[in-house]
């Protein structure tokens, strides 16, 4: 089906249309159309063009509102102020729009006009070690911008740059050569390990054997100067490619990605092992893309190692602060592999747009990184690279996030802890449900508040992690979405034999004007969330429309028998786009709709 054109939309356009036809002189003009208090909308757009035209801006407005056409989409336009336009459109437009978005599995909206292909680099953890609570933010924004974008019709490729190289390996490698039964465990039975020929086994037993024997390791590191040398020794191995090193080097990644994966799932996100392509995955491009960047004269050697300067970029002294891409003993730096991940991602899959979901304080780094590729011709105006960029998880009080001992919590007793307050709640409220079905709906709603906390915040500014907000039934909370959508099945459970059938003669209360009105925006929002990547906005509309929908619920009773038959199926109607439009907003944020709660 034809994705259908919005109300703001079709207002935008009559008021352009007016103002070109009222004042060709002025061109093409935008004007700047918004939702407003004082009406449905407001065009601010003829306050600039009088400044233009050296023209009263309330009799420009005047002419306007005289060409603009109403009855069918416009009910009425009046002038207010110094020249805003103030707009009012139909009942009937409202509930006719609606109904072609109902009609069509993807509510309207839209396909981008020219998807492209984008690589997006997010859920990174690192072999080897706990996830801790550092690595939510990039985990749960990059699954959501996946989704918003394929559901826009965007070509999206997701890339796990996990850290999977490096000097530590030596040392644990050496120890499991010396300890070899360290990483033996009893074979289980389940299946939910995604890792091709590994022994199926829970996370938490994968994440504890590591743990042994990382602290076992690096106690013998720091104890013991021959262990160290031998430990030093297996590296060159390592990166020299050793057979027996490598196979050693592969059981590491390969219980760690156990681990990895059964946190993901416990965060109801899928991770698919080709997507998993870790630093290791580029060491065979890190010689010739450094041969590239010396050859083309981006990169030049400076005390020995190979370095790309940059006049912006400057130390405390004044000095040039390069990107070294090789070091002085050969060793290749975390830029050769970011620089060659670009290369892959453009040259290999063809990307047009490359985002990777990092750290704030990581933007000096990809900062150099994009310049550096930019002036090695990879990235140009075909092809571009972002960093969505976010903030700190803050304690309560402030301050990043920490147990009380001072260590840094781990992402899988945060997640538990969030299932067990939200289970608590759930069981509070829970009137019909099973033991079974309120466990079930306590995950999904605590994973869903650990979600929506971090996407509602604009993901450049930190945020409190406070799950007693987070799992509250009041406020700004995905449980108060969730509680939207859920009471919205409630009713179609007890409507009898009404059904949803929109009746565009009907006139509509004020409260199922704005709700129909905000439905509406669906396909707007969805829009400028992919296009400038930030979910909050999206994360916004839904908390916006709950309200909305809240509100109609009470003043408008939807299945009052005293109500005629045409008001209640035109009710049911509204509940029908909204639990719809909640539903598909929730499912692209990567949060569950709970038919009960």
């Amino acid at each position: 089906m034809a994705p259908v054109t919005s109300l703001a939309s079709t207002v935008d356009q009559r008021i352009a249309d007016a103002l070109s036809a009222t004042l060709p002189e002025a061109g093409s003009v935008d004007p700047l159309l918004r939702r407003s208090d004082r009406a449905d909308f407001q065009a601010n757009g003829i306050l600039a063009l009088a400044k233009k035209l050296k023209g009263n801006p309330r009799e420009l407005a005047a002419q306007v509102v005289s060409a603009i056409p109403t009855q069918d989409v416009i009910k009425d336009v009046e002038v207010s102020g110094p020249g805003f336009l103030n707009i009012t459109v139909t009942d009937r437009a409202i509930i006719e729009t609606l109904t072609a978005r109902v009609a069509d599995d993807r509510l309207g909206v839209p396909y981008a006009e020219r998807p492209g292909t984008t690589v997006i680099d997010y859920a990174q953890p690192n072999v080897a070690k706990e996830m801790h609570v550092g690595h939510l933010r990039s985990a749960v924004i990059g699954a959501a911008m996946v989704e918003i974008l394929e559901f826009t019709g965007e070509k999206v490729i997701r890339r796990h740059h996990i850290g999977d190289w490096g000097t530590q390996f030596g040392m644990l490698i050496q120890y499991l050569i010396e300890h070899p039964h360290e990483l033996d465990h009893e074979s289980g039975t389940g299946d939910d390990t995604h890792v091709e020929g590994s022994t199926a086994l829970d996370g938490e037993t994968a994440m504890s054997n590591l743990n042994r024997l990382y602290k076992a390791s690096r106690g013998l590191f720091d104890s013991d100067e021959e262990f160290k040398t031998r430990a030093r020794q297996r590296v060159v191995s390592l990166q020299a490619g050793d057979e027996e090193t490598l196979t050693l080097w592969q059981r590491f990644v390969d219980e760690s990605k156990i681990y990895f994966y059964s946190v993901f799932n416990q965060l109801d996100m899928e991770i698919h092992d080709p997507d998993v392509v870790g630093e290791s995955g580029y060491n065979d491009m890190l010689e010739e893309t450094c041969r590239i960047l010396e050859e083309t004269g981006v990169a030049v050697r400076s005390e020995g190692a190979l370095c790309v300067f940059f006049d912006d970029v400057k130390g405390p002294d004044g000095n040039p602060v390069p990107l070294i891409v090789k070091k002085s003993n050969g060793g290749y730096g975390y830029a050769a592999t970011d620089l060659s991940a670009i290369r892959d991602r453009v040259q290999n899959l063809d990307a047009t747009s490359i985002v990777y979901v990092v750290d704030a304080r990581q933007s000096l780094h990809f900062k150099m990184v994009f310049e550096t590729a930019r002036r090695a011709g990879w990235l140009n105006d075909e092809v571009r690279a972002v960093q969505l960029a976010f903030g700190t998880v803050l304690g309560k009080d402030g301050k990043p996030f920490k147990t009380r001992e001072g260590e840094t919590v781990r992402l899988v007793d945060l997640l538990d802890e969030a299932v067990e307050r939200a289970t608590a709640v759930v069981r509070e409220k829970a009137r019909d449900l099973s033991d079974a079905e309120i466990a079930e709906r306590g995950k999904q709603v605590g994973i869903g508040a650990v979600k929506y906390a971090d996407l509602s915040t604009s993901a450049a500014r930190d945020y409190k992690f406070d799950l007693d907000q987070m799992v509250s039934l009041n406020g700004d909370t995905s449980v108060y979405i969730q509680y939207a959508y859920a009471r919205t099945r409630s009713i179609f459970r007890r409507k009898g034999d009404a059904n949803p059938v929109p009746h565009p003669e009907l006139e509509l209360a004020p409260a199922e004007r704005a709700l129909g009105l905000h439905a509406d925006q669906f396909g707007e929002v969805l829009a400028e969330v992919a296009t400038a990547y930030e979910p909050h906005k999206l994360a916004a509309y839904l908390f916006q429309l709950s309200s909305l929908f809240t509100t109609f619920y009470d003043q408008c009773k939807v299945l009052d028998e005293n109500n005629p038959a045409e008001v209640v199926e035109n009710r049911l109607f509204l509940c029908e786009i909204t639990a719809r439009t909640l539903q598909q907003g929730l499912a692209l944020l990567g949060i569950r709709s709970p038919e009960r709660l």
